[in-house]
């Protein structure tokens, strides 16, 4: 980092207080053309865009719009983005008035309401909001159930965040050149078979749970089949499988850290957001990815034919999407309110973004899975996956698979249909489909990531350092043992010489003699 004259830092240190002021001045959430509203998201995380054909909704704009127009009071969005939990948390320690809402993940809301950082929802909210409307019945389920210390009192998720978008991790595949079955584990992509075709997370977190399903993997298989054999029920299961991925004891720690190290070597590299178009492109093989990622690698990578003619007008290739058998982890962005921030205005925004078409819009836009339900969602599944209906073949003339979706739309509220359920082929059960909505069978053995303490987020960021570095090689310690032997024979020939040679200076020095 270069240095910076006194000039340079007084006029940085006068600009941060003046972004600070504006922004405190501005935490009431208005100004003199209106009220205000500041929303900090993942980049690339909502739709921006207005194009009719795609069904894409500039939806910052819309919602700027009607809330004039039901209100008669104009509103501007002040819209930014951040790359990774740990820098939203930073920011808003530093200018936690500056927001009033933030969309973070699992864990991090759990550390959030346990440090009393958020403000709680309203009872109308909760209760009479499109969210509360339309937010599907299995995911409300999970912010009801799931609890957060504060002040030394358990409350749930969902007094203090509602979600936005959720899903899955699992390897998304080109199955041309991996084969299906080497990922039915997380230990497939330890192999030289597949040495420099795969990348995995750069995020500490995602890939620490890679290396605790690596390393207890033998344990998730067995505890598997006990779930198979019915000797264990299915909460006890899930509770398990949610203990085992989110051990965080010493030995624990050092073994995912030898584990990943044994991981780099085969790896073509760390990423968080190339790795989807290193698939489309073909540079790499396998992706450690959530499924949102899977989900628009496979649409972009897709060939493309002429609707009309059915000429090829790009070759593309197919890609697949795997959930190993051992587990994986169930994970959720949702939106929280920062304290102090305007509550009427963010919930204001939850709920337009809660309506089923909008949620339809920012889902065709983003290849994320809204935690919205509704007969739109479900509608717009049809549209995107259906080939057909029971009693149908797919083109190879093979029967049509039921989907079930039941677990996620149905007791949503205006609800028409009897069954959600949809008919696709085979094959398109490791594609698109699965990736948006897992099977009930895979939520089953899911995990949570639970929020650690400071202490064991230390030692694993402590761990993640080491594996993102490069190891010291066994030449070195040899060189570096050599040089310890020179300097300590050295000292002792002062010690019993008395007296020292002054060393040869570097080039385009000179040697000052002492007292000069």
């Amino acid at each position: 980092m270069k240095k910076m004259t006194r000039i340079l830092s007084s006029v940085a240190a006068g600009a941060l207080l003046f972004t600070f002021a504006a922004s405190a001045a501005g935490c009431a959430g208005s100004s003199s053309k209106g009220k205000v509203l500041r929303v900090y998201n993942w980049e690339d995380y909502i739709c921006e865009e207005d194009d009719e054909e795609y069904g894409y909704v500039d939806l910052i704009s819309a919602f700027e719009k009607e809330y004039e127009e039901q209100t008669g009071t104009p509103v501007t969005v002040e819209y930014s983005t951040f790359g990774t939990n740990e820098n939203m948390y930073n920011e808003l320690k530093i200018n936690a008035a500056g927001y009033d809402l933030v969309c973070p993940s699992d864990y991090m809301i759990m550390k959030m309401i346990k440090e009393d950082m958020v403000e709680p929802f309203s009872e109308e909210f909760l209760t009479e909001g499109d969210y509360a409307k339309y937010a599907s019945p299995y995911i409300k389920g999970i912010f009801e159930t799931n609890t957060a210390m504060v002040n030394g009192e358990e409350k749930p998720w969902a007094d203090y965040a509602v979600a936005y978008m959720w899903g899955t991790m699992g390897y998304v595949y080109n199955p041309e050149l991996v084969d299906k079955e080497d990922l039915s584990s997380w230990a497939g992509i330890w192999s030289k078979k597949y040495g420099n075709m795969s990348t995995i997370k750069d995020s500490v977190r995602d890939s620490y749970f890679l290396g605790v399903a690596y390393v207890y993997g033998d344990e998730l298989t067995a505890l598997a089949q006990e779930y198979k054999n019915g000797t264990i029920d299915e909460k006890t299961y899930n509770a398990k499988i949610t203990e085992i991925m989110n051990r965080t004891d010493e030995d624990t720690i050092e073994s995912v850290k030898n584990a990943l190290l044994d991981l780099k070597q085969y790896l073509y590299g760390f990423e968080v957001d190339s790795g989807k178009q290193d698939m489309i492109t073909g540079k790499i093989s396998i992706n450690f990815a959530w499924s949102g990622d899977a989900v628009y690698a496979m649409d972009d990578a897709e060939p493309i034919y002429d609707e009309e003619t059915g000429a090829l007008i790009s070759k593309g290739i197919y890609l697949n999407y795997a959930i190993p058998e051992e587990c994986s982890n169930i994970w959720f962005d949702g939106w929280v309110m920062p304290k102090g921030a305007n509550t009427e205005l963010a919930e204001a925004f939850i709920n337009f973004l809660s309506r089923p078409e909008n949620a339809v819009a920012n889902m065709n836009y983003i290849g994320y899975t809204s935690a919205i339900a509704g007969d739109a969602v479900y509608e717009e599944m049809l549209d995107w996956y259906s080939e057909g209906e029971e009693g149908d073949l797919d083109e190879e003339g093979n029967p049509l698979v039921k989907y079930d979706l039941n677990y996620f739309f149905a007791g949503v509220e205006g609800g028409t249909y009897n069954d959600y359920s949809i008919w696709v082929s085979e094959e398109s059960l490791d594609r698109q489909i699965f990736a948006q909505y897992p099977t009930e069978e895979v939520i089953s053995r899911s995990a949570i990531m639970q929020n650690f303490s400071n202490e064991e987020t230390a030692a694993i960021n402590e761990m993640w350092e080491e594996v993102k570095g490069l190891p010291i090689p066994v030449w070195a310690y040899v060189v570096i043992a050599v040089i310890a032997g020179v300097i300590v024979v050295a000292a002792l020939s002062y010690v019993y010489k008395g007296k020292r040679t002054a060393g040869k200076p570097k080039k385009g020095y000179k040697l000052l003699k002492r007292g000069a």
